[in-house]
């Protein structure tokens, strides 16, 4: 996801309009958004089990839903609108993963934490087990949790990771490598490669 994609100051805008009690710019925002909304979702889907009954644009869709409820105008910016947006999505594929009864290991959804996030035969995670190992991480190392959440959930590039939390791309990579060696322990996971001294 490119931070410079074009659009992207017009939905700063849009929302700093909102948060002036701008009621059409409200309006306006998920328009400009849903583009994004959608390359988002197709992101979280790509891991789903084939027969999965909800496709990206129902994600996205339900997202949207789920962003209405929340007050527009505490959103300071794009970015931080997409990521909310990206963890709302998330929200709504745990709570469908448990509504499904998908409470054991393997019948929730299917991920892997490298940088491609591929389906290359390592050993797939389920969804419900890696909320509960993030939720974990946060308390134990926030800004790795951070990190694992723009990268993996949001698709950031390293060097937008860097910008938005204000720190440099080593550190970034670094968090990265740690985050997903650390999630792999606590997962019962094979570790990513660059994280076995290789």
């Amino acid at each position: 996801m490119n931070g410079n994609m074009p659009g992207a100051s017009c939905v700063t805008l849009l929302l700093q309009a909102a948060r002036d009690g701008d009621d059409e710019a409200r309006e306006r925002l998920f328009p400009a958004v849903y583009a994004e909304l959608n390359v988002i979702a197709r992101r979280h889907m790509r891991h789903e089990r084939a027969n999965h009954t909800l496709e990206p644009a129902g994600l996205a869709n339900e997202a949207i839903i789920r962003l209405l409820d929340r007050e527009v105008s505490t959103f300071e910016d794009r970015q931080q609108f997409l990521r909310t947006a990206s963890m709302v999505m998330r929200r709504v594929l745990i709570d469908h993963a448990r509504a499904r009864g998908a409470a054991k290991r393997g019948a929730g959804r299917q991920v892997t934490l490298y940088d491609d996030i591929a389906d290359d035969g390592r050993s797939p995670l389920d969804t419900l087990e890696l909320d509960r190992a993030l939720t974990r991480l946060a308390e134990a190392e926030p800004r790795w949790a951070q990190v694992v959440e723009l990268r993996f959930l949001l698709g950031l590039e390293v060097t937008e990771v860097a910008e938005l939390l204000g720190v440099s791309t080593a550190t970034v990579k670094r968090d990265w490598r740690f985050a997903r060696a650390w999630l792999a322990r606590e997962l019962g996971a094979p570790p990513p490669e660059d994280s076995r001294g290789g």
